[in-house]
């Protein structure tokens, strides 16, 4: 799956159209939220009820009538999707919170399927055909999409950031880049210090890009309550607020794209821990500084670039790697203050390399204590870890999942204007 973005260049009017179209997709999905919950025990509510009530909905409602019939079903998809992840949480028993579907209230993406659009000849510009009346837009983009067949795209989706509108292209063809051989190896052990530390001793450097603009940002967000409440100004304060954001979480993408990608390029094998970022960031004392480098986000990169390159990446349990001396495998316990491993075997390594090479062991004792099966073992990790992530080098979604599936992962982007 391939997703090309576009920004759309277009007049005021039809701004506000695809606004009018984002807030009834958001319409839509609440509406299917709550059928769901008002639904009878004895009702089966499944993805097929959900496409009919939105059916039911452009029926009563003459601004969903409106909007294209496939877009409504788009709509109901994200209700569903947002339903049956709670149903897997359940079902597979998952610690804490289960993810119970929750109303929107924040939607910045309209999602159209195979209708309501008509691309130009020269694929520079799009035609939008539902009664929204957003009409033509105009592609501003250095993607070719003209070696793309029209009938690849499976979807459009018109999203809206700080920065402008811009329109993704979901094309249903397949990434291989296959890289040639290194007979090289590498641990990796991600951190606060340094980005990541490897097996080999080299550290990378932390841009820590949040805590850099958070002056800035901080006196952008002062601005806004300077600011009469529901005035122009106070619209722009926010803007300009919420553009800010954004440009660190393009900085934050970007490198961990090139750096993911010179490390799996260079490697056959990548090891790297196996960590639950989710619940580190509960640790109110590390969270913004976790949070700012990024960790499960350069991990899906590592996963979409091993796959793509027809490498491995291997994920380990983190437990111990730090503590563990790989060169005895004695246990040398120490404070997260103690930045050096010091053992009574002789070994003193940097407390990050020591953690890295133990990391590459414990991947390298994975394949041979499968013995012939290590291939189609780490075959299986590939494919339970390294399809995770598609954003590529140029695209935004994740590959494996439909465009549908990215949606609340847009919040991540900037905030609400």
């Amino acid at each position: 799956m391939l997703v090309l973005e576009y920004k759309v260049k277009g007049k005021r009017q039809q701004y506000q159209a695809i606004d009018e179209a984002i807030k009834t997709t958001q319409f839509i999905r609440n509406k299917a939220i709550r059928y769901w919950m008002d639904a009878p025990i004895e009702v089966k509510v499944n993805q097929i009820a959900l496409n009919n009530y939105s059916t039911a909905l452009r029926k009563e409602f003459m601004f969903v009538e409106q909007l294209n019939s496939m877009a409504c079903q788009s709509a109901t998809e994200r209700a569903w999707s947002a339903i049956n992840r709670f149903y897997s949480n359940c079902k597979s028993q998952k610690s804490g919170k289960k993810g119970f579907p929750r109303f929107q209230k924040d939607c910045r993406s309209a999602e159209y399927k195979t209708s309501g659009w008509k691309l130009h000849p020269t694929k520079r510009r799009i035609t939008f055909t539902d009664k929204k009346g957003i009409g033509e837009l105009k592609l501003l983009g250095k993607w070719d999409l003209q070696t793309y067949n029209v009938k690849d795209i499976k979807r459009i989706r018109l999203i809206r950031r700080a920065d402008g509108y811009y329109a993704q292209f979901c094309i249903g063809v397949d990434l291989k880049d296959i890289q040639p051989k290194t007979d090289a190896e590498i641990g990796l052990d991600v951190g606060i210090e340094s980005f990541y530390s490897d097996s080999n001793g080299y550290h990378q450097p932390n841009p820590k890009f949040l805590r850099k603009a958070e002056s800035k940002i901080k006196h952008s967000q002062r601005r806004i309550y300077k600011k009469v409440k529901g005035s122009s100004g106070r619209r722009k304060a926010r803007k300009l607020y919420a553009k800010k954001h954004l440009k660190v979480s393009r900085q934050r993408i970007e490198h961990a794209k090139r750096v993911a990608r010179c490390v799996v390029k260079s490697n056959d094998l990548v090891a790297y821990e196996d960590l639950r970022v989710s619940n580190m960031v509960k640790n109110h004392c590390l969270a913004k500084s976790i949070s700012d480098a990024s960790w499960y986000l350069f991990r899906q990169w590592i996963e979409y670039f091993a796959a793509k390159f027809d490498k491995l990446a291997v994920p380990v349990p983190p437990q111990y790697t730090s503590q563990k001396c790989s060169s005895c495998g004695v246990i040398v316990k120490k404070s997260l203050s103690t930045r050096s491993h010091i053992c009574s075997c002789g070994c003193e390594l940097h407390r990050d390399t020591n953690a890295a090479i133990n990391i590459l062991n414990l991947a390298r004792a994975k394949s041979l204590g499968c013995g012939s099966a290590a291939p189609k073992a780490f075959q299986e990790a590939r494919e339970g870890h390294s399809l995770s992530n598609a954003n590529g080098l140029v695209t935004s979604t994740l590959l494996g999942e439909s465009l549908v599936e990215q949606v609340t992962r847009l919040k991540l982007e900037s905030p609400c204007l």
